[in-house]
């Protein structure tokens, strides 16, 4: 019995020894090939792959890619492989934003995509080729205007669809002072001052009818 013992721990020794001694598989001896190419290893793991340059930024804006730019608008203006040159703005109260080289450029009136083209092509005075994506970080040229016996009177941001009730939730509601069935919504139409009268009272009864949604300038006044 002692002998078999020994005779197994011996073989046992024997295969540990030459297993030692024998040289690795390829895969383990150059786990990444002498190509540079990974052997069974993923691709997030390879290191000796060239690192690949991401692609030009393309031009977005807004959810609505009609939007116009406008006074206080802020901006991400980027230009391709250029860190000088990609800034973050705001359009300023002349409706004009500032960059290196080219100086003053109207932002106002323009979509992202226009101005982004308006840039590309002054910057082609000085650059090959230049490539130029204009972002909406956010839209704050649209407001209107709440004034009168509500809780919090102001300028307040066009975002999205806002009717006349509720902006007037949006203010806090209306003062023991307030008049509600004398509220006038007063509206820029081609130069001309359009006044709209409100019943507050009509609006609620009526199911909303009168509850106007919203332009940009637009003047809520609570008597």
């Amino acid at each position: 019995m002692v002998k078999a013992i020994w005779a197994v721990a011996c073989s046992l020794l024997v295969f540990l020894v030459a297993a030692v001694s024998s040289p690795l598989p390829a895969f383990a001896q150059d786990p990444v090939g002498t190509a540079g190419t990974a052997r069974n290893v993923p691709a997030w793991m390879d290191n000796s792959a060239p690192l690949r340059r991401p692609l030009p930024p393309t031009q977005t804006a807004t959810n609505d890619a009609s939007y116009q730019l406008g006074p206080e608008d802020q901006l991400r203006i980027s230009v391709w492989d250029n860190k000088e040159l990609t800034l973050d703005l705001v359009v300023r109260p002349d409706g004009k934003i500032s960059m290196p080289l080219i100086q003053d450029v109207v932002a106002q009136g323009l979509t992202a995509v226009q101005l982004a083209e308006d840039i590309r092509n002054k910057l082609s005075a000085y650059l090959v080729n230049p490539e130029v994506s204009v972002i909406v970080l956010q839209v704050n040229s649209p407001k209107y205007y709440l004034i009168g016996y509500v809780a919090r009177p102001g300028t307040y941001p066009l975002r999205g669809d806002i009717s006349v009730l509720q902006a007037l939730a949006l203010a806090g509601g209306f003062t023991q002072f307030a008049s509600p069935r004398s509220i006038k919504l007063i509206r820029d139409a081609g130069g001309k001052q359009e006044i709209r009268k409100i019943n507050y009272y009509n609006l609620i009864d009526d199911g909303g009818e009168g509850n106007y949604l919203l332009k940009s300038g637009d003047t809520i006044v609570v008597p």
